[in-house]
């Protein structure tokens, strides 16, 4: 029996619109959910009306509790003529609907009915719902009731009030030892997926409903709707949407109702409160030792977290300027503790002490200025003055405070027994270093001197910047002269600290080169352009090839010397990412960017159900922390260590210029902080999540919880939910829009467009200096890191890749497949109401073939108008259906992970090999039959066939002859409906002009195939239960055609597939991992 119930609770509206004449309103509430209508009391002359009256609907169908919708419309009464005015209306979907131990009263802003309506006010109501079978129903009003019956409201009112303490007793009652109920019977399964938010915020709540037992302890918010760009996508992996209260207030649907407190300047973030303490400097601080010296160093202690300072060796009057940030969560004690110590080899002396009254510390909101340090004296432990001073400042701030960043943070920290660096659990910002293209045209060398005069010198040019060496095509020449012209493209990075090093060298034999000279040029010396103006070469005198100083260029030169053309090319975009999500699309030149269109915030919540990757003291275990990209400008937060679901409430923000670019945020776990044999030290990636921002609403904010998918040689796997608040802020429309029609990259890569391997190349050197750049920051942001989060190795070879790309393509196609199949039928005349009309539209558009246009685009007007109704609502995610992750074999993933080049056993790579090869075969086959047709039309005017061509010229005289008489709308009418007729007067065999077609010659006749030595071995793929072991030769193929079964037919050097074993089985499309050669089909009846 169905016991699920909707729980309203009107408490109040508050500054409504006066209706009555008088200045006032006679307001109530009219309810309306699932065919059932409530209504609440009249409250008399009163714009702040306080009913706390409570109803509950009956939930008819549960599975459709997500399309239903509660309205609740607020009315004045007017008692002169028994109306009633409209004051304002709130409409809540069904997908808010949270369980009753998670409702708060929202105060929901009065939207309008119409457009000339007048409204104001909010309305407060608190929903949720229940299956408490104790409580029951309230009545419905009549359909056509009238203001009449306001005494059988009100008592209505007052029965539902009485019902309200039955439903209290069970959730909230002893026996339940106070534990949260939890509905798991809900027909959205989102509703079990729960993320943290603030108990602060939950709004007071009426005594009858136990507010204070719900206050008890932070609730989490409720996922309120489930996005999948895929029906066949699991839930397990799809896209969440929360509602948690943020710093603005709560969130629900990607809008904000705000909360009574001002909002901070991290909205997007829960506010953390933490203890800050400035250690600035000491004075006249008094020794410890025999000789008199001082080693000081201050450590801050609060209950079992403390943080140390750096020491200084032999002074009185250290200066550390040092930030402790202690979460207020995490607290334990009231005390807090600021002792200054001396360093000993044996035990450290404590020097003085100064102790603090949490309860006394003042809070700090920025942008309040900063708080002043003051002087303390030191203490004793017994609370005796002594000499010396601490120079001090402390306050209780949040992560809005601009010294939290570099502050020593304590719940990235372990206890007091726990030695963490603080260096790599702190949260940092970095700029990548700006890229440019160095393009050497090298254009010839003169004058070489070689060692041997006895042959004819095979010369080339090697040029290196770093890591980087590019080598020209070798040249023969008969004189000691050299020509090449060819272009050498490198990537460098500001500021430039490398030279371009180029050698002339001359091949002597094979693996063995002669330097014939140097030139050493500087970087930060050769000329830029921001366009593809020309830039004047230069000759530069060869340094002899025993010199490996640059310094020993200018005093040992001879007569050789090269010409060369070099710069520095700004005008285009460096790609240190894949086009298809990149976050950057800018030139290199500052002078070519254009005006940001807006600013992307993003708040970086928490994360939930991480698995554990690592082990400490027997236990699984993370220390995790996020990374995320977008431009030039990488973040990452700080360490939390020690746990599975970690909170970081961060916010970032990003100037954008193109809104077709990716923001990607990565979870990782920080490999540093574990033993040093644990993951190779390298920290280990979690997951990933990017966000187009084409895809964001403007203005809208988006809180989701994001599964952190990640590809594993065993098969994808869900690492956990990162939680994440994205808003992004549109600065200018008209601009926005305008890009919109600009090229996707800079002029120079459409002017000068560089080759497909040249910015493959270009892209993997691009990535390894950003990697090398960040590794040397503090705290280092390691290449594995760099890697990951640019896809460095998404360009190799995939067989799950390649079928996720064919079965895309497909699914591009189906459209036309469908109209082309829907035309079949119509021809077919399956339906005759339908090809009579559009036999009837045929006629119109080809007697006034002026309508088809805009027809055509009038339909994909009305089409696109349709769609807007079933548009996403949420950022598009990561869809293991569409990545082909969900059906992959193990042997695909083994070899997806593979290393390059491989380190696999041969047996496997010639396995393997041979699998590609039968791929390679079906694809060769398929290439050669576009070909031959492409040939047959060549044939029809080629004479390859004599009697064809002439065939074709006759019929193209005769054609000429009728399409010069006959008018074109009565040729197009006359195709048409002979396309489309009656399947009576079609034949079964094929028409004339398409077996004119095929009897065309091709050129296949004349292409060489090898013979192949064809040995047959059965071998049963696939077997049914109850399928005999008997039935595996070939001479079964027709017994196992009623069952289905898949039989390779293996061959040396080729392969036969069964294809077809049965009237309606479908071809085979995917193969074993075993399968060798190019694949033919074979018939049953074979």
């Amino acid at each position: 029996m169905n016991n699920l119930k909707l729980g309203v609770e009107v408490v109040g509206a508050h500054n409504l619109m006066p209706k009555d004449g008088q200045g006032s309103s006679n307001a109530f509430v009219e309810l309306h959910f699932d065919h059932q209508k409530f209504r609440t009391t009249i409250k008399e002359k009163d714009l702040d009306p306080v009913w706390n009256e409570s109803f509950y609907f009956n939930v008819s169908d549960p599975n459709n509790l997500p399309n239903l919708a509660l309205d609740a419309n607020v009315y004045s009464n007017n008692k002169s003529n028994q109306s009633k005015s409209f004051l304002g209306k709130v409409r809540i979907t069904g997908t808010s609907f949270v369980p009753y131990s998670d409702a708060v009263v929202l105060h929901y802003p009065l939207e309008k009915r119409g457009i000339f309506s007048r409204v104001r006010g909010e309305l407060g109501l608190k929903v949720f719902i229940t299956d408490d079978p104790s409580i029951k129903s309230s009545n419905p009003l009549p359909a056509m009731e009238s203001f009449l019956h306001a005494n059988s409201q009100r008592t209505q009112a007052q029965s539902s009030m009485r019902q309200a303490p039955n439903f209290i007793s069970d959730p909230f009652s002893n026996d339940k030892g106070g534990s949260r109920r939890t509905f798991h019977h809900l027909p959205n399964p989102n509703h079990h997926q729960q993320q943290p938010q603030f108990a602060d915020a939950a709004i007071q709540q009426p005594v009858a409903y136990g507010a204070g037992e719900m206050r008890s302890e932070p609730q989490a918010p409720k996922i309120v709707r489930m996005y999948s760009d895929s029906s066949l996508q699991p839930a397990e992996y799809a896209l969440k949407e929360t509602s948690p209260f943020l710093g603005g207030g709560q969130i629900v649907g990607g809008r904000v109702i705000r909360a009574d407190k001002p909002a901070s300047t991290y909205d997007l973030v829960e506010p953390m409160h933490f203890l800050f303490v400035r250690v600035v400097k000491a004075r006249e601080l008094p020794t410890k030792d025999v000789t008199g010296s001082l080693d000081p160093y201050v450590e801050v202690r609060v209950g079992n977290y403390k943080g140390v300072t750096r020491h200084f060796q032999k002074t009185k009057d250290p200066e550390w300027n040092t930030v402790f940030a202690f979460s207020r969560e995490r607290m334990q004690s009231s005390v807090l503790e600021v002792v200054v110590k001396d360093k000993d080899l044996v035990k450290d002396d404590s020097v003085g002490i100064v102790r603090f009254d949490l309860h006394e510390v003042p809070r700090r909101v920025p942008p309040d200025s900063p708080l002043a340090p003051e002087w303390y004296r030191l203490e004793d432990r017994k609370g005796e003055k002594r000499k010396g001073e601490l120079m001090l400042a402390v306050w209780i701030g949040t992560q809005a405070d601009e010294a939290y960043p570099d502050a020593w943070l304590s719940d990235a920290a372990t206890a007091v027994d726990g030695s963490v660096p603080s260096a790599n659990i702190r949260s940092k910002v970095y700029h990548s270093p700006r890229l440019w293209y160095v393009r050497v045209n090298v254009i010839e060398a003169q004058d070489l001197v070689l060692a041997e005069n006895t042959r004819f010198p095979d010369i080339y040019v090697k040029a290196q910047i770093g890591n980087q060496v590019l080598k020209t095509k070798p040249v023969q020449t008969r004189t000691m002269n050299a020509l090449w012209n060819e272009d050498l493209m490198f990537v460098a990075a500001e500021p430039f600290e490398d030279y371009l090093v180029l050698s002339v060298e001359d091949r002597v034999g094979p693996g063995k080169d002669e330097n014939l000279g140097k030139v050493f040029i500087p970087l930060n010396s050769v000329e830029r352009r921001a366009d593809d103006r020309i830039v004047h070469s230069r000759w530069f005198s060869l340094q002899k090839p025993s010199s490996t100083d640059v310094e020993e260029t200018k005093k040992d030169k001879f007569a050789s010397r090269l010409h060369l053309r070099i710069c520095l090319d700004g005008g285009y975009h460096v790609l240190d990412e894949s086009t298809h999500y990149s976050s950057d699309l800018r030139p290199t030149a500052k002078q070519l960017w254009k005006p940001s269109i807006g600013v992307l915030e993003l708040g970086i919540l928490n994360a939930d159900g991480l698995h554990p990757m690592k082990t400490r003291d027997g236990r699984g275990i993370s220390d995790t922390y996020c990374v995320a990209k977008y431009g030039h400008k990488w973040i990452r937060t700080r360490t939390i260590i020690d746990s599975l679901n970690p909170k970081y409430n961060e916010q970032y923000t990003w100037e954008v210029y193109d809104p077709a670019t990716v923001l990607t945020v990565s979870v990782f776990d920080n490999s540093l902080l574990g033993d040093k044999d644990s993951n190779g030290q390298k920290d280990m990636k979690i997951g990933k999540v990017r966000i187009r921002i084409s895809t964001l609403e403007t203005g809208r904010v988006y809180t989701h919880s994001y599964p952190l998918l990640v590809l594993h040689p065993s098969g994808v796997k869900k690492m956990g939910e990162l939680h994440l608040a994205i808003r992004f802020s549109c600065t200018s429309t008209t601009n926005m829009m305008y890009i919109y029609s600009r090229p996707l990259l800079p002029k120079m890569h459409y002017v000068r467009p560089l080759t497909a391997m040249q910015l493959d190349m270009l892209r993997h050197q691009a990535v390894n200096i950003v990697a090398a750049r960040l590794s040397r920051a503090e705290p280092p942001l390691r290449k594995e890191v760099v890697e990951y989060m640019t896809d460095a190795d998404s360009h190799l070879w995939s067989m799950r890749r390649s079928k996720a790309n064919f079965f895309r393509l497909m699914s591009v196609f189906n459209g036309l497949f469908a109209v082309i199949k829907w035309f079949g039928e119509v021809s077919m005349w399956k339906n005759p109401i339908t090809t009579a009309l559009v036999h009837v539209l045929f006629v119109m558009l080809v007697c006034f073939p002026e309508l088809i246009l805009p027809t055509v685009f009038l339909y994909m007007f009305l089409i696109g108008l349709w769609n807007y109704r079933y548009r996403p609502r949420s950022p598009p995610h990561m869809n293991t259906r569409l990545s082909y992750a969900d059906a992959v074999h193990p042997d695909e993933l083994d070899e997806e992970f593979d290393t390059f080049p491989t380190t696999r056993n041969p047996d496997l790579v010639r396995n393997r090999y041979d699998r590609l090869r039968s791929v390679a075969g079906r694809i060769q086959t398929v290439v050669g039959d576009i070909a031959s047709q492409g040939e047959r039309v060549q044939a029809l005017l080629s004479w390859r066939d004599p009697r064809a061509t002439v065939i074709f010229l006759i019929f193209c005289f005769m054609a000429a002859i009728v399409l010069y008489a006959t008018p074109f709308q009565v040729l197009a009418l006359a195709a048409g409906f002979y396309v489309m007729r009656h399947p009576r007067f079609r034949h079964r065999l094929p028409s004339a002009p398409l077996n004119f077609f095929r009897r065309l010659p091709a050129r296949t006749d004349t292409m060489l195939i090898g013979p192949k030595d064809i040995q047959l071995t059965p071998v049963v793929l696939w077997q049914p239960q109850g399928l005999p072991n008997s039935s595996r030769g070939i001479d079964d193929v027709v017994r196992a055609r009623r069952l289905k079964i898949m039989i390779r037919v293996a061959t040396h050097g080729g392969v036969t597939l069964v294809d077809h074993l049965g009237p309606n089985t479908p071809p085979i499309t995917e193969y074993s991992n075993e399968v060798q050669a190019p694949a033919s089909v074979v018939e049953p009846s074979s």
